[in-house]
């Protein structure tokens, strides 16, 4: 008998996993915070021999390297990863003994990345399921732009090629358990399924219905924008990422707070965006802890930039300090917890901003006097989704771009929306931030047609 538990990671969209048998185990792609697999391993009662890598990863830092020095666990990475540590590398074909009758065999599947590894979890030497990371995902594959720009279409080949390979060798029973793919912008498409095998795959995946040449240029022409994030995620795993260090920070008073926004340094509100909206410390961002925190806020922050968190409880710092430190955002530079008033000086007003909801917009717009100007529309979500239908008149500057671009928002009282609010809310904050009067349209897109506002392309 085995088990494989999975170890969600969903504010990057992302799982590990711990399989084994009655006495030990191994771990696959584990995240920074590896004392979740460790717990994991203390549950079932056994002991961690393996921490195995699919590839070097491109969207967080991993926590395997620790994990293998805390539990003495082999240490085994894809042969042709370049990395600056002790590992055991593996090459396809290679084969890991985990428990009695339970092994675990290496499968080159290159695509995500040249040198990425599937493994094949067999018991009693039959195939059960195969951890595929960025391979095979559910109803998609892994991305191939994130390596380097020429080497992206044969990735992609590659990509076609390893599916392939994984559908002809395994039996269609065999579970599919890939690291990406649940949200994670590594995945080509995203899905909403929970699980699949090799047989579902086989009747519903693009990379084993199509030829090569339709499969790739379908792919290629569907790649969404990349977080700028990713760029130091591939190069901190190369060199062997430090140990997690998840004490608490500094506390943070309010003239710290003033002194550190005066600095040009981030101070990020982590409360949902109504509280925010209602009030908070001039200056300050908001990024809710309860939507991609790390994802967008490591996507937007100037690299290396410090960081100040402001949460309204003990446990909502401790939940997004480890968050950030999954993509190497890894030790806030001071925090504080309560609300407002904690965090202003004596005398100091918070500031505020309206939200809405599209009929309201409607209702606004139909005010405004002929040639309009007053009013203008952001839209701020990518440009994929602008390509499905759009407001007439709207002007559209991406959420992760907007930073760089504020001379670019018209001049007059900004009403912002995305798809359902929370990024409109980071980017109300922004524009908040730099001065400007602004409107949270927190409502969901759909809305938008149904108040009657004049959309293009839907």
């Amino acid at each position: 008998m085995f088990f494989v538990d999975t170890i969600e990671v969903p504010g990057l969209g992302n799982r590990s996993y711990l399989a084994g048998g009655a006495r030990t185990a191994v771990a696959v792609d584990p995240p920074r915070d590896a004392d979740r697999i460790l717990a994991a391993a203390a549950r079932r009662g056994v002991r961690i021999s393996h921490v195995v890598e699919t590839h070097l990863h491109n969207d967080y830092v991993t926590g395997g390297l620790d994990l293998a020095r805390l539990t003495g666990a082999h240490y085994l990475v894809p042969v042709g990863a370049t990395v600056a540590f002790d590992r055991e590398p593996v090459a396809d074909g290679d084969v890991v003994e985990v428990d009695s009758a339970l092994r675990l065999r290496a499968l080159a599947t290159p695509g995500h990345t040249p040198h990425h590894t599937s493994y094949v979890l067999e018991d009693d030497g039959r195939p059960a399921a195969v951890f595929t990371g960025g391979s095979l995902l559910v109803g998609a594959v892994g991305r191939p732009d994130l390596v380097e720009p020429r080497l992206t279409e044969p990735l992609a080949r590659a990509q076609h090629a390893s599916a392939r390979r994984l559908a002809a060798e395994l039996p269609d029973h065999t579970s599919v358990l890939p690291t990406h793919g649940f949200g994670s912008f590594c995945t080509s498409v995203q899905t909403t399924d929970e699980s699949t095998t090799i047989g579902r795959e086989k009747e519903r995946n693009d990379a084993l219905l199509t030829d090569v040449d339709t499969f790739v240029a379908e792919l290629l022409a569907g790649l969404d924008d990349v977080p700028a994030y990713y760029a130091h995620m591939a190069p901190r795993n190369a060199a062997g990422p430090p140990p997690v260090d998840l004490t608490p920070p500094g506390v943070a008073t309010p003239e710290r707070i003033s002194a550190r926004l005066a600095a040009g340094e981030w101070v990020v509100d982590l409360r949902n965006r109504v509280a925010f909206a209602a009030g908070h410390v001039a200056g300050s961002y908001n990024f809710e802890a309860d939507g991609k925190l790390a994802t967008y806020l490591a996507w937007l922050v100037p690299w290396e930039k410090p960081v100040t968190l402001l949460a309204e409880s003990p446990e909502q710092l401790a939940d997004a300090q480890r968050e950030l430190a999954r993509v190497g955002i890894d030790r806030p530079a001071s925090a504080a917890t309560g609300g407002p008033r904690q965090w202003l000086r004596e005398g100091e007003p918070a500031r505020h901003y309206r939200r809405a909801t599209f009929a309201e917009l409607a209702r606004v717009l139909a005010e405004e006097p002929e040639g309009g100007g007053s009013v203008v529309v952001l839209d701020v979500r990518r440009d994929s989704e602008r390509e499905g239908g759009y407001l007439r008149g709207s002007t559209h500057l991406p959420v992760h771009t907007l930073h760089g671009r504020l001379d670019e928002v018209p001049a007059g009282e900004v009403w912002i929306h995305c798809a359902s609010g929370m990024r409109a809310a980071i980017a109300a904050s922004i524009l908040d931030a730099a001065g400007r009067n602004v409107v949270l349209v927190d409502d969901s897109f759909d809305a938008a047609a149904e108040a009657g506002l004049p959309m293009v392309g839907r």
